[in-house]
């Protein structure tokens, strides 16, 4: 049952950092587009002005999807093979990040003047991007929600999966279970007793040590005291 459960909660630890990497590669995607778009737009302006400003809104969001891919790639790797320590790295992967999201998060709601907490965009893509998410607020909110939701849900299942513990332990667990049944026959196996081995190649020669002791002792009574003392003789032998 224990195995059971372990398979199903890493089937479903796999399955939410799939979709934390989908999103990573959304995000590299849009961030290879828009270094891109800035490049066509700078191929003039860089002759005139050797000192281009930084686009940081680009950095950042090429950044945050490679972070969210190397998550989801390390979560993968804990969830295959359940291992505390990998697991306990995840979660702590998952908490840092977690924990800047709620920064961030409660720097915008919380500060009115959050905008000035952010430098210049020379590319003005963050303004696009403000505009896109107060354009369509419903769906980023249900968005921003389903990637908090599956990061907490995968803290949730590697605590679970750390708890169970690795299956190689669980294997161990039912050896030690099995073993005392097997105990007797392995010692049996590793210890023979000499008698025993020895038995079958001496008792051939007792019988022909008793044999040969039978046949002359009848010689002799036969010899000495005649035929009816042969006969009683063996009954009295044996």
């Amino acid at each position: 049952m224990t195995g059971v459960l372990r398979t199903c909660l890493q089937s479903i630890l796999k399955l939410v950092n799939a979709i934390i990497g989908m999103v990573g590669m959304a995000l590299i995607i849009y961030a290879l587009w828009l270094i891109r778009v800035w490049q066509r737009h700078m191929d003039g302006f860089s002759r005139d002005s050797p000192h281009s400003p930084i686009p940081w809104f680009i950095y950042a969001s090429l950044g945050l999807g490679v972070s969210l891919c190397m998550i989801a790639c390390s979560g993968h790797v804990a969830a295959e093979t359940a291992n505390g320590h990998c697991l306990s790295c995840y979660m702590v992967f998952i908490m840092l990040l977690t924990l800047l999201e709620a920064a961030v998060t409660a720097d915008i709601y919380l500060n009115h003047d959050w905008e000035e907490d952010f430098p210049y965009d020379p590319t003005g893509k963050f303004d696009d991007f403000k505009h896109f998410v107060s354009s369509n607020f419903d769906f980023c909110k249900w968005v921003g929600l389903s990637v908090v939701a599956a990061q907490g849900l995968s803290v949730l299942l590697s605590m679970v999966l750390k708890a169970l513990g690795s299956e190689q332990g669980q294997y161990y667990d039912s050896d030690d279970d099995y073993a005392p049944a097997t105990l007797p026959l392995l010692v049996n196996q590793v210890h023979p007793s000499p008698y025993i081995v020895g038995q079958p190649h001496l008792t051939p020669k007792n019988d022909s040590w008793n044999i040969r002791i039978h046949e002359k002792t009848n010689s002799i009574v036969h010899s000495r005291f005649g035929c009816a003392i042969d006969i009683q003789m063996p009954k009295l032998l044996n």
